[in-house]
């Protein structure tokens, strides 16, 4: 099922095939329906019919309608008809099969993805609907406790799925406050190296006979320094740290190179392309980030790439600023993205997005698949020459 629905939502086109063949399927079992019960209409059949074909068009997720839209007006239609058909006479004979199948869908959806007040109060007259739609026949039967049993079934299972839902969001909100806890730690470290170092050299010039060029040296220090600890709290000043805590030194692109080295000692080979003169005038939480996506593309490689042959790493520089970009040559990237998974990507997300990023992964055209970073940067010296590949 999951094959299938992947399928259909490569473009948009099967998007939109998938939804009419949806709405023709329960559209055309409420006409099998009416056909085969009630080959003589009365005025109740033609009632059934018009809900289950209203009803069956609302569980149809088209575009731009939300479920909302869609779930408040089926439920209404079918409870009028159920009320009417209750007040007045009953069919001789209807399933109601499309229509109830239809409501269940809803109830589903409306359970799983509505407000919490909004589902407490929908969820139920959908399943109530869902069953009363057999009971309209005047002899119902045990279609009446399959559909009971049917609805328990579909609101525990989307109840379920609700409650995974709604814990992985908190999940991937504790890895992204986890991350800007971090990135807070980060700021401490950088800010405080490049404000030390002002200080040092200002202390220096000052208490220190020196020439007029030794002192323009000087202050061009100091300022590229001053300029550096500004871009680092430019780019992480939105983050908050909570309490105090131990710092410790930052990674960068000195620590890719051992962490690639120790990569391809156990897996497979992983070929490292740093942009010349890039370590030397990298600012220092951008490398720290370098650091950290290979770090956690690496891993991932490991993890679910295990038949990758070879694995790319390349740091450069191009027009839209600091590229990052990891691939390998597995055959399965699906796995890469497995449901349930991806925490270490969202707190890289989280990461590139606070310093003015993005952050992009899927499968590569060439085969296997592919991580590419960009974050915004100024790159002053060597490091701006043009990549030769």
């Amino acid at each position: 099922m999951n094959a299938l629905l992947a399928w259909f939502g490569r473009s948009r086109r099967r998007v939109a095939a998938g939804k009419l063949l949806f709405a023709a399927v329960l559209i055309a079992l409420v006409a099998f329906e009416g056909w085969a019960l009630a080959r003589q209409p009365t005025v109740p059949h033609v009632l059934v019919v018009i809900s289950g074909v209203f009803v069956c068009l609302c569980a149809v997720p088209w575009s731009g309608v939300s479920l909302l839209a869609r779930a408040w007006p089926a439920t209404g239609v079918s409870w009028a008809v159920t009320l009417i058909l209750f007040a007045g006479d009953h069919p001789l004979k209807v399933w109601g099969l499309a229509e109830a199948v239809a409501l269940l869908l809803l109830l589903s959806g409306v359970l799983q993805r509505a407000p919490t007040r909004v589902a407490a109060v929908l969820g139920p007259l959908l399943g109530l609907a869902a069953m009363a739609a057999p009971v309209r026949d005047e002899d119902p039967g045990r279609y009446t406790t399959l559909f009971a049993v049917l609805t328990v079934v579909v609101a525990a299972y989307s109840l379920l799925l609700r409650a995974q839902s709604e814990q992985r969001r908190r999940d991937l909100q504790a890895v992204r406050s986890a991350e800007r806890i971090e990135l807070a730690r980060e700021l401490h470290d950088l800010v405080a190296h490049h404000v030390t170092g002002i200080v040092v050299q200002a202390g220096a010039a000052r208490f220190t006979a020196v020439s007029a060029e030794q002192a323009a040296v000087t202050f061009e220090r100091i300022e590229k320094a001053g300029e550096e600890a500004l871009g680092a709290m430019r780019r992480l000043v939105k983050v908050l740290r909570e309490g105090a805590a131990e710092t410790r030194p930052v990674a960068g692109l000195a620590e890719v190179r051992e962490l690639t080295d120790r990569f391809s000692e156990v897996g497979p080979p992983a070929i490292l392309y740093v942009a010349p003169g890039l370590a030397e005038d990298l600012p220092g939480e951008l490398a720290a980030l370098a650091y950290r996506v290979v770090r956690e593309c690496l891993t991932n490689i490991r993890k679910h790439a295990a038949d990758a042959s070879a694995v790319r790493v390349g740091i450069r520089t191009d027009g839209q600023g600091l590229e990052i970009r990891v691939a390998d040559d597995g055959t399965k990237p699906a796995a890469h993205h497995a449901a349930g998974g991806g925490f270490g990507l969202a707190g890289l997300t989280e990461r590139v997005e606070a310093l003015g990023g993005t952050l992009t992964s899927g499968p590569n055209p060439e085969g296997g698949w592919e991580v590419r970073a960009v974050v915004p940067c100024e790159i002053q010296g060597s490091a701006r020459r043009t990549d030769p590949h």
